[in-house]
């Protein structure tokens, strides 16, 4: 059986949490705690680019904000 994660032809909504960490998640599922949804909704492709688009500092909110208080 193939996880609804796995699936291409499925809906998916593109989350964010507080870390500003992406992740796709399936449309028909209730969004988990400390995410939120970024209005973004599509195929798993176009989720996928989006996120590649729009999360160009793969370092947790957190780190970046420590760095450059450290700077």
């Amino acid at each position: 059986m193939t996880s609804c994660f796995d699936r291409d032809d499925g809906v998916f909504r593109v989350l964010v949490n507080y870390e500003e960490q992406y992740s796709l998640w399936p449309e028909w599922k209730a969004i988990p705690g400390g995410w939120r949804d970024t209005g973004f909704l599509g195929d798993k492709k176009a989720c996928l680019s989006h996120i590649e688009d729009v999360w160009t500092d793969m370092r947790p909110l957190s780190l970046r904000q420590f760095m450059d208080n450290a700077s």
